[in-house]
């Protein structure tokens, strides 16, 4: 049986800031064929963190499939990325890593996505643990939480 990988979890800090080590891995696991059903650059977090660090995903995607240490792909994201304060840095950790929904809608959206989650592992949604937050659904199914 093979396991599916995964990217490292949103709560991961790399450089400080939450997501951008899993944003790292879904390129290179992209690059492998590793993932391709994954929310890829151009939405969810990734698409806030590159809007967050002014990169564009095609030379944020470039930089990374060219190689290189999670270090060597930071600075070059410090060198092309908006300069960062310690303090934005701390806004953009809690924003993420404690988001849910906000309203009927992505309510709605959340709901459904544990519905998938319980749908794979054979549970009924009521049987998976108290979640609140996007970064907890996604720890869930990644099987971390």
């Amino acid at each position: 049986m093979t396991t599916q990988p995964f990217p490292r979890s949103p709560n991961v800090l790399l450089g400080g800031l939450a997501h951008l080590a899993r944003m790292v891995d879904k390129v290179r696991m992209r690059q492998a064929g590793q993932i391709q059903d994954y929310n890829y650059l151009t939405q969810g977090f990734d698409r806030y963190l590159l809007d967050f660090l002014q990169l564009a995903a095609e030379a944020f995607e470039q930089r990374v499939v060219q190689g290189g240490t999670d270090e060597e792909v930071l600075q070059w994201v410090r060198t092309h990325g908006r300069a960062l304060s310690p303090h934005e840095v701390a806004q953009w950790n809690e924003r993420i890593l404690a988001s849910g929904p906000k309203d009927e809608a992505t309510r709605q959206r959340f709901q459904a996505r544990l519905a998938e989650v319980a749908a794979a592992r054979g549970v009924p949604v009521e049987s998976l643990p108290p979640v609140t937050t996007w970064v907890e659904v996604i720890e869930l199914d990644e099987g971390r939480l």
